[in-house]
């Protein structure tokens, strides 16, 4: 199985990978347009990769057979400074 992988030309870090290059039409429409303009970033064959760096690969085929689209989200930003504090134990009051 070979997906296409295209990064979001309006939101950082965010990829849509579908089954067939240049072929969203599994893709909800409102989708699409926060998406934006699709940047193909390479061809993935899916049976040859064990992994990804920050989508569960086994997901990615479920949701690609499924829906005929998965799309990875950035992790969300942390706040190092409220980590700090909460593991020297820093209460705010």
């Amino acid at each position: 199985m070979i997906c296409a992988v295209y990064k979001s030309s309006r939101k950082a870090d965010t990829y849509l990978f579908i089954n067939k290059r240049d072929h969203f039409e599994d893709v909800p429409p409102a989708l699409m347009e926060m998406f934006g303009a699709p940047k193909l970033v390479m061809m993935v064959p899916l049976d040859k990769r064990s992994h990804f760096a920050l989508a569960d690969i086994e997901r990615v085929k479920e949701e690609l057979k499924d829906k005929g689209y998965y799309l990875q989200l950035p992790p969300p930003a942390v706040n190092l400074l409220e980590e700090h504090k909460r593991e020297i134990g820093f209460v705010n009051e």
